[in-house]
């Protein structure tokens, strides 16, 4: 057997290997296992140099041609897999975004109590304290609050115009809970306990009316995905604001620099968020009855926690933390053949 049969019966079934993955790549996006993607890549590597390897030493134009024919194609399903705009929306909501907010699942669950613990206390406090009620609001104000104001502003407006309107004011409430997180912080937590205490205001006034039901019928369709997506944008600026005090093994410079590229991802991600909540607000809260549009409210949030979650695992399995810098070669790729 001459040198190059032997470098054959080596090497063939490698090929033919890459060849099929190639194919399958090229037939059915999204279908390599974790463990075939890293196969896809090895193998690519591998057979890039086998050719290079081959052009200096035999010089065979078939071998040359094979292997040239296998990388090739190789090459042309990764390429059209992470180069194509399709591909950069479709890894971006697949892969970077819920990455991004899964890196940041402790400042998620700091951001909630943030929101929530004031909400409970200015809830509970307004609920048990006659005082504290008064200074508030006055009686009568609070009597038509309840009666119809609180309701009567969801179909203030044509639905279309005020969907929009929710959507501008989500996007300012959520932008400056991400912005204010550079200055240490403090901004971050000023805008989320304010917004907490406002819906536990809302809520001690419904409790003492006797009218949590119908506080609760109009306030979660919408606001369950719509406060999620807030303490979400208030996560992404308390890790900018934690980067500058506790910069770990990094300058503060390069710490600020990375949580703020990634808190970019997470609120352009939220973009679609807001937007779902703005037309449930609009649409789906003035419109429906009660049970219907707690059930859609539901499902819509259920969907969002179940996206974030399944897609996020995924992505830091594959060591990706919603940065563009943390997907060199292998990563992207690896993001791109699995979507």
């Amino acid at each position: 057997m001459t040198d190059l049969d032997r470098y054959l019966a080596d090497n063939q079934p490698s090929w033919n290997r890459l060849a099929a993955l190639t194919r399958q790549v090229g037939s059915r996006p999204g279908s390599l296992r974790p463990e075939e993607v890293d196969e896809f890549l090895t193998l690519y590597q591998r057979v890039s140099s086998q050719l290079s390897f081959a052009r200096s030493h035999y010089r065979d134009p078939g071998l040359t041609g094979e292997l040239n024919q296998v990388v090739a194609d190789a090459n042309a399903a990764l390429y059209r897999r992470t180069s194509s705009p399709t591909a950069g929306i479709r890894r971006f909501f697949v892969v970077s975004f819920p990455a991004a907010v899964w890196h940041l699942r402790r400042a998620v669950g700091i951001a909630a109590l943030i929101t929530f613990v004031p909400a409970a206390i200015m809830a509970i406090w307004l609920a048990n304290s006659p005082e504290a009620l008064d200074a508030a609001a006055p009686e009568a104000l609070r009597a038509a609050y309840v009666e119809e104001d609180f309701e009567a502003y969801y179909s203030s407006e044509p639905a279309g115009q005020f969907a929009t309107s929710v959507l501008i004011n989500n996007i300012q409430v959520s932008f400056l809970a991400f912005a204010l997180g550079a200055f240490l912080c403090i901004g971050t937590v000023y805008v989320l306990a304010f917004n907490g205490a406002n819906v536990g205001m809302a809520l001690g006034v419904f409790i003492v009316a006797g009218e949590q039901p119908k506080f609760w019928g109009l306030i979660l369709p919408h606001g369950l995905l719509e406060l999620s997506a807030v303490v979400i944008a208030g996560a992404a600026g308390l890790s900018m604001g934690w980067a500058i005090i506790a910069p770990g093994d990094r300058t503060r410079g390069a710490a600020f620099t990375e949580e703020a590229r990634r808190s970019v991802t997470v609120i352009l991600g939220l973009v679609l968020a807001f937007i779902a909540a703005g037309l449930i607000e609009g649409f789906v809260t003035p419109g429906l009855p009660t049970i219907p549009r707690l059930a859609v409210g539901i499902m819509v949030q259920a969907t969002f926690m179940a996206y974030i979650i399944s897609f996020g695992r995924r992505a830091a399995s594959q060591g990706l933390t919603g940065l563009a810098s943390d997907e060199l070669e292998g990563n992207s790729a690896r993001a791109a053949l699995t979507v």
